[in-house]
């Protein structure tokens, strides 16, 4: 229970007992009703469960950042950019700050100079992000609300302006790029370009699907399944690579495979004995920025900057991306008329009506159609792609 106590000639201070069994006291009250009628306000809060010590807000931003990190329960990526974020940007500018000192106006202030640092957008608005989501958590022990604020003004943005749209290519474009791959990187490389083209997969869920999660039958049909607890590579700025869940619940499925595929990746298997399906050319797990700079990017860009290679690679499609070959197998199943609801089971895909998702079901016609019209894209673009083309041999594995 709180008190009042004088504290000099015509001074009072409200005395109040902490969690820790500490005594705190508030100062500067001009007379004893005053004080009381703190008190009593106190009560009403404490009664709510709304009041927080007036003391915790003076917590500075450097002494909470590493308690709210610690107690984060979050992918292993995104705690490093959260670590990433306060070390770099949150504690050299809010550092030495209180918690109940830090304004909505000073922090979108900031954001303003950080922008004007030449950051990237996207940056600055996952470090903002990082910054609330701080503040957000020191609400009702630290302080009484977030201080920082949705934005109601700012500067107008043209409604024509729109965000670049993804690189795509055809199945000859892709096929091209693959023959590049292998003629750089090697068979193993091409197989992976085809596989992600071919099945809409993710990086991360290709790079890390194991043998046993790769069925292929003696038909030759096959599938794909995804692990949803296990089933993508994950690759930490820092520490080993590890298995770990998939992007997202829906991303959790079953991938049929067209029959020039199933052959191809039975060939590819027999290449090597690690565990997972696709590998380096010195049998290691693949980390994604060393494949694009090594393989993708040269066999879509070309290398015609570079004097002398030791392997000349002529342009393909340039712009296009790892992520793209997943962009293409979007566009194909549009363009083969594939329902909707199928084209987000196959990608791993939330569709934007709950409805529809629901009562909505992929019959064994459509995934039928489905596999026929990609096996009719390889088989059309091995067809149209020159005789003369460079290192058409590891499509050899494709053929029964």
């Amino acid at each position: 229970m709180p008190w009042v106590e004088p504290s000099g000639q015509g001074s009072w201070r409200v005395r109040f007992r902490r969690e820790d069994g500490s005594v705190a006291s508030l100062p500067g009250f001009a007379s004893q009703a005053d004080a009381n009628d703190h008190i009593d306000e106190m009560i009403v809060s404490q009664r709510k469960g709304t009041w927080i010590d007036p003391f915790a807000g003076q917590t500075t931003v450097a002494e909470y950042a590493p308690k709210w990190l610690d107690s984060l329960d979050i992918d292993q990526r995104t705690e490093e950019n959260y670590q990433c974020f306060i070390n770099k940007h949150i504690v050299p500018k809010w550092g030495t700050t209180a918690l109940d000192a830090v304004t909505n106006l000073a922090v979108r202030g900031w954001e303003k100079t950080l922008r004007a640092a030449k950051l990237a957008k996207t940056t600055v608005d996952s470090i903002i992000k990082c910054f609330s989501l701080m503040l957000s958590d020191a609400v009702g022990e630290f302080i009484g609300a977030n201080p920082i604020q949705p934005r109601r003004r700012g500067r107008r943005r043209r409604a024509y302006k729109r965000t670049p749209r993804k690189v795509w290519a055809e199945p000859g474009e892709v096929l091209a790029v693959a023959d590049q791959v292998a003629l750089r990187y090697g068979p193993e490389g091409a197989v992976l370009v085809v596989t992600a083209a071919w099945t809409g997969a993710r990086w991360g869920e290709l790079i890390g699907l194991q043998r046993h999660n790769l069925h292929l039958f003696d038909d030759n049909t096959g599938v794909m399944i995804l692990d949803p607890d296990v089933g993508a590579l994950h690759e930490p700025n820092k520490g080993d690579l590890y298995l770990g869940p998939l992007k997202t619940e829906e991303s959790a499925r079953e991938i049929t495979l067209p029959t020039f595929l199933v052959i191809m990746l039975r060939a590819h298997l027999l290449s090597h004995q690690h565990p997972h399906v696709f590998v380096t050319p010195q049998k290691q797990l693949h980390r994604r920025s060393n494949f694009s700079r090594r393989a993708f990017r040269p066999a879509a860009d070309g290398n015609a900057r570079i004097p002398n290679p030791e392997v000349r690679l002529l342009p393909v499609k340039p712009g296009l991306t790892f992520h793209g070959l997943r962009h293409s197998h979007k566009t194909w199943m549009i363009d083969d008329g594939i329902a909707e609801i199928a084209q987000a089971l196959r990608l791993g895909h939330i569709l934007g009506d709950k409805v529809r998702e629901t009562y909505s079901h992929v019959a064994a016609a459509m995934e039928a159609r489905l596999i026929a019209g990609l096996q009719t894209r390889w088989e059309k673009a091995v067809t149209d792609r020159p005789a003369d083309a460079p290192h058409t041999r590891w499509r050899e594995l494709a053929v029964a």
